[in-house]
């Protein structure tokens, strides 16, 4: 049976987490502590973690990051409030395989925790079998080439985009090595991937390969691999990334998250293009093209001792930036259609489309978690749906009211790996109200306005954890996500 490790500092969200994953045949253990969570993890070995982005003693970053370290191929979801959308994605930087937004919906959490296992089964088979291109080309009707294949990637109409092709196109038919650019979630691997396409390597293996999902002590074996009994654990031997990769192309995303140590042996593999395996004796004959990824400038990360100089000059042969999605918002609505269409295929919907008061919303709103959060957010919609489109009140409250909200959240410019200034989490120390017209004194309507302004300065008090929002009011968490209902329906009318 597979075993749950559920971690959420509130009680009943435990309670009814296990309950409900135990009905669908899942053993269940949970704990409202990370710290007694890891303690128990050093014996035992879950098959996937859901754990609470905010714990009471510790982060779930820090829960992520120590479990990770002996299992890289852990799933790991992140439980969080729609606000902290961003602090969700950069965790995924680390290694965390998605997200999953409060409150929780039953068929939302069994798709991603069957995804999630799918995706460790896949990743620990042989690569080769697994990153072979088998994709099909399709034409759209508005030209934009499309193409289907593991993970779906689609290329956007913006002509930002279209600028990124040109230059994929370019340096596709060269050897050269490339570094993308782009914040988290933004495409880095579609991009990757399209060189791998349209370059001569393109009927070999093509190799992703997560960095910050990497721990410091595997890293090593699970890039160039090992020889049986090298080091405690090593029962077998093992192929590595870049052996398996031979012939064709290997992607390291988020590379600068790799220790120096791995940066050393990386910086021989691309200078003699050979490499050895831990705890091997003979020298591997590689011929590999090397791509790799970063949401920060390298040449700020070897500025910083973050990143080797010689093994950035050695990959900068070629770079290729991506623009974050709110500044190509011609894409947002043809990467929502596509997410649409896998959706409805995940969950066997028939959903057709999305009303003009939900495409309005997505062109206002500023996705900070790009493409990543649209695409759940799209799930999630899809997933609420019980007609042939999808309506606002299938959208998170914080998209629907984006605009009135907007003052209590990071200006648009902000990067997805920057924290919000001080003034933004800091508590007010009063609440201004707008005045009602007197052609307007609806007493009920003005009870439900100053409701709404309390709800939004306790939220803003507390940056937007809707857990310690309830205790401030107090009021129950479950009160506090109807009345966010309420206003949400409210708005729709």
């Amino acid at each position: 049976m597979t075993k749950v490790l559920v971690i959420d500092d509130d009680r009943d969200m435990c309670l009814l987490l296990k309950k409900f994953l135990e009905r669908n045949n899942y053993e269940v253990i949970d704990f409202t502590s990370g710290k007694k969570a890891l303690a128990w993890y050093e014996d035992n070995t879950p098959d996937i973690v859901l754990c609470d982005l905010r714990l009471e003693d510790i982060s779930g970053l820090e829960v992520l990051q120590k479990m990770k370290a002996s299992n890289s191929l852990l799933p790991f979801l992140i439980i969080t409030g729609y606000s902290d959308v961003r602090s969700a994605v950069e965790i995924m930087r680390h290694g965390a395989y998605d997200y999953i937004t409060k409150p929780l919906f039953p068929d939302e959490i069994l798709v991603t925790i069957k995804q999630a296992l799918a995706n460790r089964d896949n990743a620990g088979k042989q690569p080769s079998a697994v990153n072979k291109q088998q994709d099909t080309i399709t034409s759209s009707e508005n030209g934009v080439v499309e193409f289907d294949m593991a993970e779906n990637y689609v290329i956007g109409p913006s002509l930002a985009f279209q600028q990124i092709l040109k230059q994929v196109k370019l340096v596709a038919p060269t050897n050269y090595s490339v570094i993308i650019y782009g914040e988290t979630g933004s495409g880095k691997e579609a991009v990757a991937n399209e060189i791998h396409r349209h370059s001569k390597r393109a009927k070999e293996p093509f190799i992703a390969i997560d960095c910050g999902a990497l721990s410091k002590d595997l890293a090593a074996s699970e890039l160039f691999g090992h020889e049986k009994g090298s080091f405690t654990g090593a029962l077998n031997q093992k192929v590595g990334s870049f052996e398996l990769a031979n012939g064709g192309t290997i992607f390291l995303d988020e590379v600068a998250n790799l220790s120096y140590e791995v940066q050393v042996s990386l910086l021989r593999v691309v200078q003699e293009r050979k490499m050895r395996r831990v705890g091997g004796t003979k020298d591997i004959e590689l011929d590999v093209r090397i791509i790799v990824a970063s949401n920060e400038k390298l040449w700020n990360a070897t500025q910083s001792g973050k990143f080797r100089e010689d093994l950035y000059h050695r990959f900068n042969e070629f770079s290729i930036e991506i623009p974050p999605l709110r500044e190509r918002r011609e894409d947002i609505m043809h990467f929502a259609n596509h997410f649409l269409r896998v959706t409805n295929k995940e969950l066997e919907k028939s959903v057709k489309g999305f009303s003009q008061d939900v495409i309005n919303a997505f062109n206002n709103y500023v996705w900070y978690g790009n493409l990543r959060e649209l695409r759940n957010v799209v799930k999630r919609a899809v997933l609420l749906s019980d007609g042939d489109t999808v309506e606002l009140k299938s959208l998170p409250f914080e998209i629907t009211n984006y605009e009135k909200i907007n003052e209590f959240i990071p200006s648009q410019t902000m990067k997805s790996n920057e924290q919000p200034p001080a003034e933004v989490v800091a508590a007010p120390q009063t609440q201004t109200h707008t005045p009602r017209s007197v052609d307007n004194l609806d007493l009920k309507s003005a009870s439900i306005d100053a409701e709404y302004e309390t709800i939004l300065a306790a939220l803003k008090q507390v940056n937007f954890n809707k857990s310690k929002a309830a205790k401030l009011m107090n009021i129950d968490r479950k009160t506090l996500y109807n009345k966010i209902k309420e206003y949400q329906m409210l708005n729709n009318k």
